[in-house]
Protein backbone atom coordinates (compact mmCIF):
# COMPACT_ATOMS: atom_id res chain seq x y z
CA UNK A 1 0.00 0.00 0.00
CA UNK A 2 1.11 3.18 -1.23
CA UNK A 3 1.39 5.94 1.79
CA UNK A 4 -0.66 8.25 -0.42
CA UNK A 5 -3.19 5.93 -1.18
CA UNK A 6 -3.50 5.20 2.65
CA UNK A 7 -3.85 8.94 3.05
CA UNK A 8 -6.30 9.67 0.53
CA UNK A 9 -8.54 6.24 1.85
CA UNK A 10 -8.48 6.57 5.34
CA UNK A 11 -11.42 8.23 6.76
CA UNK A 12 -9.71 9.85 9.72
CA UNK A 13 -7.08 11.64 7.68
CA UNK A 14 -9.45 14.79 9.06
CA UNK A 15 -9.17 14.19 12.34
CA UNK A 16 -7.34 11.16 14.09
CA UNK A 17 -4.31 10.59 11.51
CA UNK A 18 -2.73 13.60 12.88
CA UNK A 19 -2.28 12.86 16.01
CA UNK A 20 1.14 11.49 15.22
CA UNK A 21 1.99 10.22 18.99
CA UNK A 22 -1.44 10.68 20.92
CA UNK A 23 -0.50 7.50 23.17
CA UNK A 24 -2.21 3.99 23.53
CA UNK A 25 -0.59 4.48 27.00
CA UNK A 26 -3.99 5.05 28.11
CA UNK A 27 -3.65 1.81 29.11
CA UNK A 28 -0.59 1.73 30.17
CA UNK A 29 0.53 4.33 32.60
CA UNK A 30 -0.63 3.69 36.24
CA UNK A 31 -3.93 5.85 36.95
CA UNK A 32 -2.02 7.49 40.48
CA UNK A 33 0.87 9.22 38.02
CA UNK A 34 -1.52 10.82 35.81
CA UNK A 35 -3.59 14.04 38.10
CA UNK A 36 -6.68 14.56 38.37
CA UNK A 37 -6.39 18.64 37.45
CA UNK A 38 -8.66 19.10 34.25
CA UNK A 39 -8.24 22.45 31.70
CA UNK A 40 -10.79 23.51 29.38
CA UNK A 41 -9.73 26.03 27.09
CA UNK A 42 -12.48 27.62 24.93
CA UNK A 43 -11.73 30.16 22.12
CA UNK A 44 -13.62 32.71 20.43
CA UNK A 45 -12.03 32.60 17.38
CA UNK A 46 -12.64 35.62 15.15
CA UNK A 47 -11.97 38.33 17.62
CA UNK A 48 -14.67 38.75 20.09
CA UNK A 49 -15.66 42.94 21.62
CA UNK A 50 -14.31 42.71 24.94
CA UNK A 51 -16.17 46.29 25.49
CA UNK A 52 -19.53 44.82 24.76
CA UNK A 53 -19.09 41.82 26.93
CA UNK A 54 -17.53 43.47 29.83
CA UNK A 55 -19.04 47.00 29.63
CA UNK A 56 -17.42 50.49 31.19
CA UNK A 57 -21.10 51.56 31.41
CA UNK A 58 -19.81 54.45 33.74
CA UNK A 59 -17.31 55.63 31.27
CA UNK A 60 -18.85 58.30 28.82
CA UNK A 61 -15.59 57.69 26.35
CA UNK A 62 -17.45 54.38 25.93
CA UNK A 63 -20.45 55.67 25.07
CA UNK A 64 -19.17 58.54 22.73
CA UNK A 65 -17.22 55.96 20.79
CA UNK A 66 -20.01 53.79 20.37
CA UNK A 67 -23.20 55.54 19.85
CA UNK A 68 -24.71 53.03 17.74
CA UNK A 69 -23.73 49.61 19.23
CA UNK A 70 -23.43 50.77 23.52
CA UNK A 71 -25.26 48.54 25.76
CA UNK A 72 -27.52 51.16 27.49
CA UNK A 73 -26.86 51.93 31.19
CA UNK A 74 -30.27 50.73 31.95
CA UNK A 75 -29.64 47.14 30.56
CA UNK A 76 -26.30 46.51 32.33
CA UNK A 77 -26.17 43.76 34.99
CA UNK A 78 -23.63 45.30 37.28
CA UNK A 79 -20.56 43.80 38.48
CA UNK A 80 -18.32 46.16 40.51
CA UNK A 81 -19.87 49.60 39.93
CA UNK A 82 -17.75 50.23 36.97
CA UNK A 83 -17.99 47.27 34.86
CA UNK A 84 -21.51 44.97 33.76
CA UNK A 85 -22.22 42.86 31.59
CA UNK A 86 -24.90 42.72 28.63
CA UNK A 87 -28.38 40.86 29.96
CA UNK A 88 -28.01 38.43 27.17
CA UNK A 89 -24.77 37.02 29.53
CA UNK A 90 -27.44 36.72 32.39
CA UNK A 91 -26.18 32.73 32.99
CA UNK A 92 -22.65 33.71 33.14
CA UNK A 93 -23.54 37.05 36.00
CA UNK A 94 -25.41 33.88 37.69
CA UNK A 95 -22.14 31.84 38.00
CA UNK A 96 -20.07 35.51 38.80
CA UNK A 97 -22.19 36.35 41.58
CA UNK A 98 -21.21 32.98 42.92
CA UNK A 99 -17.83 33.27 43.68
CA UNK A 100 -16.80 31.02 40.51
CA UNK A 101 -15.58 33.63 38.07
CA UNK A 102 -12.36 35.73 37.64
CA UNK A 103 -12.27 38.69 34.69
CA UNK A 104 -8.80 39.82 33.68
CA UNK A 105 -8.34 42.59 31.72
CA UNK A 106 -6.38 44.15 29.04
CA UNK A 107 -4.83 40.75 28.27
CA UNK A 108 -2.88 40.92 25.11
CA UNK A 109 1.25 41.33 23.79
CA UNK A 110 3.59 43.58 22.90
CA UNK A 111 3.49 44.62 19.04
CA UNK A 112 -0.17 43.06 18.18
CA UNK A 113 -1.38 41.69 15.20
CA UNK A 114 -4.45 42.26 13.73
CA UNK A 115 -4.36 39.26 11.46
CA UNK A 116 -6.86 36.58 12.50
CA UNK A 117 -4.88 33.62 11.35
CA UNK A 118 -1.43 35.45 12.73
CA UNK A 119 -2.56 36.45 16.04
CA UNK A 120 -4.39 32.98 16.31
CA UNK A 121 -1.31 31.33 16.04
CA UNK A 122 0.96 33.64 18.26
CA UNK A 123 -1.94 32.49 21.32
CA UNK A 124 -2.09 28.57 20.54
CA UNK A 125 2.00 28.70 20.09
CA UNK A 126 3.04 31.48 22.89
CA UNK A 127 5.25 33.32 20.90
CA UNK A 128 6.30 36.79 20.08
CA UNK A 129 4.91 38.41 17.37
CA UNK A 130 7.60 38.07 15.12
CA UNK A 131 8.51 34.59 16.23
CA UNK A 132 7.28 31.75 14.16
CA UNK A 133 6.27 28.65 15.90
CA UNK A 134 4.75 25.23 14.53
CA UNK A 135 4.02 23.83 17.90
CA UNK A 136 1.28 24.81 20.20
CA UNK A 137 1.99 25.89 24.09
CA UNK A 138 -0.40 22.53 25.21
CA UNK A 139 1.66 20.33 22.64
CA UNK A 140 4.82 21.81 23.98
CA UNK A 141 3.42 20.62 27.02
CA UNK A 142 2.09 16.87 25.98
CA UNK A 143 6.34 16.74 24.54
CA UNK A 144 7.59 17.20 27.67
CA UNK A 145 5.08 15.65 30.13
CA UNK A 146 3.62 13.37 27.98
CA UNK A 147 5.54 10.05 30.02
CA UNK A 148 3.64 10.99 32.91
CA UNK A 149 0.48 10.74 31.21
CA UNK A 150 -0.44 14.20 29.96
CA UNK A 151 -2.89 13.62 27.55
CA UNK A 152 -5.58 16.27 25.42
CA UNK A 153 -8.57 16.44 23.32
CA UNK A 154 -9.80 18.67 21.14
CA UNK A 155 -13.43 18.42 21.02
CA UNK A 156 -13.83 19.17 17.46
CA UNK A 157 -13.58 17.43 14.08
CA UNK A 158 -10.20 18.81 13.74
CA UNK A 159 -7.31 19.57 15.77
CA UNK A 160 -5.91 23.08 16.76
CA UNK A 161 -2.46 24.06 16.65
CA UNK A 162 -2.27 25.15 20.57
CA UNK A 163 -2.44 21.05 20.86
CA UNK A 164 0.30 20.15 18.18
CA UNK A 165 3.82 19.01 19.42
CA UNK A 166 7.03 18.51 17.71
CA UNK A 167 6.53 15.20 18.98
CA UNK A 168 3.57 14.49 20.67
CA UNK A 169 -0.28 15.71 19.75
CA UNK A 170 -3.73 15.77 21.16
CA UNK A 171 -6.69 14.34 19.62
CA UNK A 172 -9.06 15.40 17.41
CA UNK A 173 -12.78 13.75 18.89
CA UNK A 174 -15.76 15.59 18.69
CA UNK A 175 -18.09 12.68 18.42
CA UNK A 176 -16.54 9.56 20.23
CA UNK A 177 -18.94 7.05 18.77
CA UNK A 178 -18.15 7.91 14.96
CA UNK A 179 -14.33 8.66 16.37
CA UNK A 180 -14.58 4.66 17.55
CA UNK A 181 -16.43 3.74 14.30
CA UNK A 182 -13.68 5.04 11.89
CA UNK A 183 -10.77 3.53 14.00
CA UNK A 184 -12.90 0.26 13.59
CA UNK A 185 -13.61 0.75 9.69
CA UNK A 186 -12.55 -2.61 7.84
CA UNK A 187 -9.78 -0.58 5.68
CA UNK A 188 -8.21 0.26 9.33
CA UNK A 189 -8.33 -3.10 10.19
CA UNK A 190 -7.11 -4.52 7.15
CA UNK A 191 -3.71 -2.06 7.54
CA UNK A 192 -3.24 -3.31 10.76
CA UNK A 193 -3.49 -6.92 9.75
CA UNK A 194 -0.74 -6.57 6.76
CA UNK A 195 2.29 -8.38 7.90
CA UNK A 196 4.20 -8.13 4.60
CA UNK A 197 5.26 -4.61 3.08
CA UNK A 198 4.57 -3.57 -0.04
CA UNK A 199 7.26 -3.16 -2.82
CA UNK A 200 6.02 0.65 -3.22
CA UNK A 201 6.15 1.49 0.46
CA UNK A 202 9.41 1.90 2.52
CA UNK A 203 9.79 0.38 5.83
CA UNK A 204 10.41 3.65 7.14
CA UNK A 205 6.46 4.82 6.05
CA UNK A 206 4.92 1.35 6.85
CA UNK A 207 6.34 1.59 10.16
CA UNK A 208 5.20 4.99 10.93
CA UNK A 209 1.65 4.31 9.54
CA UNK A 210 1.81 1.08 11.69
CA UNK A 211 2.51 2.65 14.44
CA UNK A 212 -0.38 5.43 13.94
CA UNK A 213 -3.23 2.98 12.86
CA UNK A 214 -2.47 1.32 16.31
CA UNK A 215 -2.22 4.58 17.96
CA UNK A 216 -5.78 5.50 16.71
CA UNK A 217 -7.47 2.50 16.81
CA UNK A 218 -6.72 2.12 20.36
CA UNK A 219 -7.15 6.08 21.37
CA UNK A 220 -10.61 5.85 19.88
CA UNK A 221 -11.83 2.13 21.52
CA UNK A 222 -10.28 3.77 25.16
CA UNK A 223 -12.40 6.80 24.70
CA UNK A 224 -15.59 5.77 23.30
CA UNK A 225 -16.26 2.62 25.67
CA UNK A 226 -14.84 4.86 28.62
CA UNK A 227 -17.44 8.28 27.86
CA UNK A 228 -20.04 5.73 27.10
CA UNK A 229 -20.66 5.08 30.53
CA UNK A 230 -21.38 8.01 31.60
CA UNK A 231 -24.59 10.04 30.01
CA UNK A 232 -25.63 13.63 30.70
CA UNK A 233 -28.72 14.38 31.71
CA UNK A 234 -28.46 18.04 31.55
CA UNK A 235 -30.31 20.11 29.21
CA UNK A 236 -27.56 21.63 26.76
CA UNK A 237 -28.51 24.01 24.49
CA UNK A 238 -29.23 22.93 20.77
CA UNK A 239 -26.34 24.19 19.15
CA UNK A 240 -22.64 23.11 18.18
CA UNK A 241 -21.01 24.62 21.08
CA UNK A 242 -23.22 23.42 23.78
CA UNK A 243 -22.74 19.93 21.82
CA UNK A 244 -18.97 20.79 21.96
CA UNK A 245 -19.74 21.34 25.90
CA UNK A 246 -22.00 18.49 26.41
CA UNK A 247 -19.10 16.39 24.85
CA UNK A 248 -16.14 17.66 27.13
CA UNK A 249 -18.41 17.08 30.83
CA UNK A 250 -19.21 13.64 29.35
CA UNK A 251 -15.43 12.96 28.82
CA UNK A 252 -14.71 14.47 32.53
CA UNK A 253 -17.69 13.23 34.36
CA UNK A 254 -17.00 9.46 33.10
CA UNK A 255 -13.53 10.29 34.22
CA UNK A 256 -11.13 10.18 31.18
CA UNK A 257 -6.99 10.19 31.91
CA UNK A 258 -7.46 13.75 29.92
CA UNK A 259 -5.79 16.70 31.53
CA UNK A 260 -6.40 19.06 28.73
CA UNK A 261 -9.85 19.85 26.37
CA UNK A 262 -10.30 22.47 24.06
CA UNK A 263 -13.17 24.12 22.41
CA UNK A 264 -13.44 26.38 19.88
CA UNK A 265 -16.79 29.01 19.13
CA UNK A 266 -16.82 30.92 15.97
CA UNK A 267 -18.64 34.11 14.95
CA UNK A 268 -17.08 36.91 16.29
CA UNK A 269 -15.88 38.72 13.57
CA UNK A 270 -18.58 41.48 14.17
CA UNK A 271 -17.38 44.03 11.01
CA UNK A 272 -20.64 45.05 10.61
CA UNK A 273 -24.81 45.02 11.81
CA UNK A 274 -23.06 43.68 15.37
CA UNK A 275 -25.91 44.85 17.73
CA UNK A 276 -28.27 41.44 17.51
CA UNK A 277 -24.77 39.33 16.29
CA UNK A 278 -23.36 39.85 19.00
CA UNK A 279 -25.86 39.78 21.82
CA UNK A 280 -27.01 35.93 20.31
CA UNK A 281 -23.19 35.13 20.73
CA UNK A 282 -22.56 36.41 24.16
CA UNK A 283 -26.12 34.39 25.21
CA UNK A 284 -24.73 30.98 23.44
CA UNK A 285 -21.54 31.27 25.13
CA UNK A 286 -23.37 32.41 28.60
CA UNK A 287 -26.41 30.05 28.85
CA UNK A 288 -23.78 27.27 27.31
CA UNK A 289 -20.81 27.87 30.22
CA UNK A 290 -23.71 27.86 32.89
CA UNK A 291 -25.38 24.37 31.86
CA UNK A 292 -21.28 22.73 31.24
CA UNK A 293 -21.05 24.33 35.09
CA UNK A 294 -23.71 22.99 36.67
CA UNK A 295 -23.17 19.41 35.55
CA UNK A 296 -19.74 19.17 36.62
CA UNK A 297 -21.01 20.61 39.61
CA UNK A 298 -23.86 17.45 39.83
CA UNK A 299 -21.03 15.16 39.17
CA UNK A 300 -18.27 16.58 42.10
CA UNK A 301 -15.92 17.17 38.79
CA UNK A 302 -15.87 21.04 38.98
CA UNK A 303 -13.93 21.44 42.17
CA UNK A 304 -11.07 20.12 39.45
CA UNK A 305 -11.62 21.78 36.60
CA UNK A 306 -10.32 25.55 35.70
CA UNK A 307 -12.45 27.01 32.74
CA UNK A 308 -10.11 29.60 30.80
CA UNK A 309 -11.79 31.42 27.64
CA UNK A 310 -10.44 33.90 25.31
CA UNK A 311 -10.09 35.29 22.06
CA UNK A 312 -7.34 36.14 19.50
CA UNK A 313 -7.92 40.15 20.45
CA UNK A 314 -10.42 42.85 21.07
CA UNK A 315 -12.34 44.88 19.05
CA UNK A 316 -11.38 48.41 18.10
CA UNK A 317 -13.15 50.80 20.53
CA UNK A 318 -14.78 53.34 18.44
CA UNK A 319 -17.66 52.17 16.18
CA UNK A 320 -16.62 51.95 12.13
CA UNK A 321 -19.57 53.53 9.71
CA UNK A 322 -21.30 49.69 8.92
CA UNK A 323 -22.16 50.03 13.09
CA UNK A 324 -20.00 47.31 13.91
CA UNK A 325 -15.94 47.08 15.17
CA UNK A 326 -12.78 46.52 13.58
CA UNK A 327 -9.86 44.12 14.85
CA UNK A 328 -8.25 45.82 17.89
CA UNK A 329 -5.98 44.77 20.51
CA UNK A 330 -6.06 44.17 24.39
CA UNK A 331 -8.56 42.13 25.33
CA UNK A 332 -10.67 40.15 28.58
CA UNK A 333 -10.04 36.79 29.46
CA UNK A 334 -12.48 34.74 31.63
CA UNK A 335 -11.36 32.27 33.90
CA UNK A 336 -13.83 30.05 35.37
CA UNK A 337 -13.50 27.66 38.30
CA UNK A 338 -14.02 26.65 42.57
CA UNK A 339 -10.97 27.40 42.95
CA UNK A 340 -10.42 31.09 42.76
CA UNK A 341 -8.23 33.28 45.10
CA UNK A 342 -9.35 36.43 43.37
CA UNK A 343 -12.95 36.20 42.02
CA UNK A 344 -14.62 38.90 40.37
CA UNK A 345 -12.35 41.47 38.39
CA UNK A 346 -8.88 40.85 38.53
CA UNK A 347 -7.18 43.91 37.47
CA UNK A 348 -7.55 47.42 36.00
CA UNK A 349 -10.43 48.65 34.15
CA UNK A 350 -9.17 49.62 30.65
CA UNK A 351 -8.21 53.10 30.11
CA UNK A 352 -9.79 54.72 27.11
CA UNK A 353 -8.41 57.41 27.47
CA UNK A 354 -5.03 56.50 27.08
CA UNK A 355 -5.31 54.51 23.52
CA UNK A 356 -2.49 52.88 21.26
CA UNK A 357 -2.16 54.77 17.60
CA UNK A 358 -4.54 52.63 16.22
CA UNK A 359 -7.13 53.76 18.56
CA UNK A 360 -6.76 50.09 20.81
CA UNK A 361 -6.57 49.47 24.15
CA UNK A 362 -3.15 48.88 25.33
CA UNK A 363 -2.21 45.63 26.94
CA UNK A 364 -1.45 45.28 30.62
CA UNK A 365 -0.71 41.62 31.18
CA UNK A 366 0.87 39.28 28.35
CA UNK A 367 -1.26 36.44 27.91
CA UNK A 368 1.58 34.32 28.79
CA UNK A 369 1.37 35.11 32.31
CA UNK A 370 -1.80 33.45 32.24
CA UNK A 371 -0.48 30.46 30.84
CA UNK A 372 2.68 30.55 32.71
CA UNK A 373 0.37 30.08 35.56
CA UNK A 374 -1.91 27.63 34.11
CA UNK A 375 1.06 25.48 33.50
CA UNK A 376 2.67 26.17 36.91
CA UNK A 377 -0.23 26.17 39.55
CA UNK A 378 -3.11 23.97 37.99
CA UNK A 379 -1.02 21.39 35.74
CA UNK A 380 2.01 21.71 37.33
CA UNK A 381 4.37 21.74 34.82
CA UNK A 382 7.54 24.32 35.00
CA UNK A 383 5.95 26.88 32.97
CA UNK A 384 9.26 28.06 31.29
CA UNK A 385 10.09 24.87 29.46
CA UNK A 386 6.61 24.53 27.97
CA UNK A 387 7.12 28.37 26.72
CA UNK A 388 10.51 28.48 26.10
CA UNK A 389 11.23 31.63 28.72
CA UNK A 390 10.19 32.55 32.23
CA UNK A 391 6.89 34.95 32.58
CA UNK A 392 5.89 36.43 35.75
CA UNK A 393 3.01 34.78 37.80
CA UNK A 394 -0.35 36.15 38.04
CA UNK A 395 -2.67 35.17 41.76
CA UNK A 396 -6.19 34.03 40.42
CA UNK A 397 -5.94 30.37 41.63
Amino acid sequence: MKRRDFLINSSLASGMFFVPSFVSAFEKIPTNLIGHKKLVVIQLSGGNDGLNTVVPYRNDLYYKNRPNISIPKSEILNLNGELGLPPSMSSLKNLYDQGYVSIINNVGYPNPVRSHFRSADIWQTASDANEYKSSGWLGNYLDIYNQESHMAIDVDNKLSLALKGNDKSGIAAFDPKLLYKNASDPFFNKVINKHHMDEHLSEENLGYLYKQMIQAESSASYIFNKSKTYESKANYPKNAFGKQLNTTASFINSHLETKVYYVSMGGFDTHYAETNRHKRLMNILSEGLEVFVNDLKQNNTFKDTLIMVFSEFGRRVEENGSKGTDHGAANNLFLITENLKKPGIYNNHPNLADLDDNGDIKYEIDFRQVYATVLEKWLKADPKKVLGKPFNHLNFI
